[in-house]
Order: C-alpha cells, then sequence, then structure tokens
C-alpha cells in the first residue's frame, strides 16, 4: 500500500499470492507442447505462495486442458470483443474459452496494442474486451507498459495511466478481483534487456498508487502487479523480492524449463 510519502510496503502475508504466467506467444507444435507440458508436470511442486498459469496459442488451449498438471491454470493469450455468438468470423469469444475449461485470458499484450501488419488495439478495445471477458467468468492479465522513448522522456506513469483509465472505466470495485495488471516495458520484451529490480518496483508502485487515487485504496492493497519484461530464472529472485512486484509474464522462459526457476524464485 502507498506510504503518504508515495513509496509502498509489501503486501501483508497472504495478501497478494505470487501470479507467475507462461505466455507462449505465436510458439509450439502438437509435438513441442508436448515435450514442455511433460517437462513442466515432473518439475516438482509449486510452492504454496505461487499462483501458475499457461497461456498458449488457442489451437493448442485443449492439449494443455488435457495433458498439463492440475496446478496449472489454463489461459488464451485473447479474446474477441464479441459477447455471444454470431457473424465474428476468426473470432474466439471469452464465454468459448471459459466454456472450454479454461480460468485467463491475456488482454492488452504490447505485440496487440502495436499490432501486426494492421492498426493495434486501442486502449478502449482493451477494456471493453476485459469487460467481456470478465462477464463470462474469466479472469484477465491486463497489459500496460511503455515504449523506450516514452521511458527515455519521462513519461512512463503517464503511457501506463492513458491505458487504465479505460480498464477503470468500465470495472466495478469488485471486477477488480478478476484483473492482475501485467506491466510490461516494451523495450524490455523479447529483447534480452530488463528494467532493473528498483526500476521495475518504482514503476509498479506508481501504478499502485495510481489505482489506489483512483479506483480503492482497498483494491490498490489487494490487485497483482506482475512484471513482464525478459523475467528469467537468473533475476527472477531480485524482481519478485521487491515489494510491489506480485509475479511475472514471462514469454521466452516459459517455453523452457527455466519457467520453473521463475515459479520457485518468488520468496517464501
Amino acid at each position: 500500500m502507498p506510504r503518504p510519502d508515495g513509496s509502498s510496503t509489501p503486501a501483508a502475508e497472504g495478501e497478494r499470492k505470487y501470479l507467475v504466467a507462461g505466455n507462449w506467444k505465436c510458439n509450439g507444435t502438437l509435438a513441442s507442447n508436448e515435450e514442455l507440458v511433460k517437462t513442466f508436470n515432473e518439475a516438482g511442486p509449486i510452492p504454496s505462495n505461487v499462483e501458475v498459469a499457461i497461456c498458449c496459442p488457442s489451437v493448442y488451449l485443449p492439449q494443455l486442458l488435457s495433458s498439463l498438471r492440475d496446478d496449472i491454470q489454463i489461459g488464451a493469450q485473447d479474446c474477441g470483443v464479441n459477447d455471444k455468438n454470431g457473424a465474428f468470423t476468426g473470432e474466439i469469444g471469452a464465454f468459448q474459452i471459459k466454456d472450454i475449461g479454461c480460468d485467463w485470458v491475456i488482454i492488452g499484450h504490447s505485440e496487440r496494442r502495436e499490432g501486426f501488419e494492421m492498426p493495434g488495439e486501442t486502449p478502449d478495445l482493451c477494456a471493453k474486451k476485459t469487460r467481456v471477458a470478465i462477464d463470462a467468468g474469466l479472469k484477465v492479465m491486463f497489459c500496460i507498459g511503455e515504449k523506450k522513448e516514452q521511458r527515455e522522456d519521462g513519461t512512463t506513469m503517464d503511457v501506463c495511466a492513458s491505458q487504465l483509465e479505460p480498464l477503470a472505466a468500465v470495472l466495478t470495485e469488485s471486477d477488480w478481483s478478476s484483473i492482475a495488471i501485467a506491466y510490461e516495458p516494451v523495450w524490455a520484451i523479447g529483447t534480452g534487456l530488463t528494467a532493473t529490480p528498483e526500476m521495475a518496483q518504482e514503476t509498479h508502485a506508481s501504478i499502485r498508487d495510481w489505482i489506489s487515487q483512483n479506483v480503492s485504496a482497498d483494491v490498490a492493497g489487494k490487485v497483482r502487479i506482475q512484471y513482464g519484461g525478459s523475467m528469467k530464472g537468473a533475476n527472477a529472485k531480485d524482481l519478485l523480492e521487491q515489494p510491489d512486484i506480485d509475479g511475472g509474464l514471462i514469454g521466452g522462459a516459459s517455453l523452457t524449463a527455466d519457467f520453473f526457476n521463475v515459479v520457485n524464485g518468488a520468496p517464501k
């Protein structure tokens, strides 16, 4: 929770359980997934203070739902803005993701905000998708973060606030129990660059303070804020020791056995 001077203190014991989620992005085949699932299934117990999820390409969700260990939740990487069946060719509805047994969906990942040879998703669209996903019974990892030039010109929190404002406008206070914020500095995704633990903590604390000021202090104290910028086994412990870093949204490391080094890097 933010102190009067703007700094933060760790959550009370048990208040925020670490959330470590793998984002496989557009990676995998039936054969390679089978090998990785075997690795994860044999990786040993998950610490009691850590919640683990894997978000894979939608075509492989049934494979993971039928083969991955029960103490790892499954999620999709996006969902449609449609809240029901209909003429939405190519879209996958949040209600369909929930229907097959998933728990989570990632919304607003920087790659989708930027776009793939097409216009990217706007903050308003990301907020609308989140509303639809929560109404369908899913939990949402909502991604926010700045580009390198925005970090350098000192507007990191302005960017994060502009992405959070439409979200806050469509959620009730109780809806926030279904939300995790994934802070992902865009310049540190897939580049090998990582914000120092101190840099990441500073931004996480600012995000928590924004939520306290614009939603409620209670929500700010409970919402989990993951770090999503090239977290891996080698740096997970130092990042997760920071009082406002409540887990990670893991890219490349989630495609290897190193993912469990991150899981086990959470402070006890």
